[in-house]
């Protein structure tokens, strides 16, 4: 029979190196790996990509430890000695995004880059990030749903070791972070497929396609989970943030093909001006 899975890979000293930590650092450099392969076409260097990284990963984290915190005011109104406590779990994905986003605007900006042509670019190593990065949440047993029965995990045909895992103080539990994973996964295929396809996206809409996909999974997905962060009412912020990011980006979808018409995302070899480098 399958054995839980230790959620330490090993120690170095006194540290403890989690599976987590390998998982989200594998997750950040295969998205590096694959922004650059794409931007090579786009004639974008691959020092523009390293140096984004360097400057949207530690800011990404702080931005999802400060969602988090702000969704959960009312712990750390009264435990501000825990606030910089990251190590003790308490990030959001939706406040990684979001700081993120602000960081690639600066930073387009800066180089003289056009902030929709490098998000279409960085998009796809964000989804496969995304995707490889929950299963760091499997194995710390977090983010997972409601309890369910054996019976259930087994209906859905799993492999034997996320069975196992998914079991919690004797309880077994949805594996809602499996469900985002594969939809995710199931988007990333059809946006590698489509992207490179004449006439199908315009600048800007492969980052609106990812928008909307992503927030219509994460919409239901977090329906099924039990961590969630509230709003007053009884409202999932995640839920909520979800809708309006579909409803945004349909919209600016649908604004920019009427009224600003963007050029073809495939429409030459990428940059036609030679950019400031700083």
């Amino acid at each position: 029979m399958a054995l839980v899975l230790n959620p330490v890979a090993f120690h170095l000293g006194g540290l403890s190196v989690k599976w987590y930590g390998i998982i989200m650092a594998v997750a950040i450099l295969l998205a590096l790996s694959l922004s650059i392969q794409e931007g090579q076409k786009r004639q974008i260097m691959s020092d523009d990509f390293v140096d984004f990284l360097l400057w949207a990963v530690p800011l990404g984290y702080l931005g999802a430890r400060l969602y988090y915190v702000a969704f959960e005011w009312n712990y750390y109104r009264q435990n501000p000695g825990q606030i910089l406590a990251i190590w003790n779990g308490g990030v959001a994905v939706y406040g990684g995004l979001l700081m993120g986003l602000v960081v690639l605007i600066v930073f387009a900006r800066k180089r003289f880059l056009p902030p929709f042509l490098l998000l279409d670019v960085i998009t796809p190593g964000v989804m496969a990030a995304q995707i490889l990065g929950r299963w760091g949440n499997f194995m710390n047993q977090e983010a997972h749903g409601a309890a369910t029965s054996l019976q259930f995990l087994r209906s859905l045909h799993l492999p034997e070791f996320i069975i196992v895992q998914m079991k919690i103080n004797g309880v077994y539990y949805q594996p809602t972070f499996l469900y985002e994973s594969v939809f995710n996964l199931l988007g990333l295929v059809l946006i590698l497929a489509l992207r490179h396809r004449q006439h199908w996206f315009k600048q800007g809409e492969v980052f609106m396609a990812y928008l909307m996909w992503y927030s219509g999974v994460r919409f239901f997905v977090e329906g099924l989970r039990t961590d969630s962060l509230y709003l007053v009412g009884g409202i999932r912020v995640s839920q909520a943030l979800s809708a309006v990011l579909f409803i945004v980006a349909a919209a600016l979808f649908i604004y920019r093909r009427v009224h600003v018409k963007p050029k073809w995302y495939l429409a030459g070899s990428g940059l036609k001006y030679p950019y400031r480098r700083d």
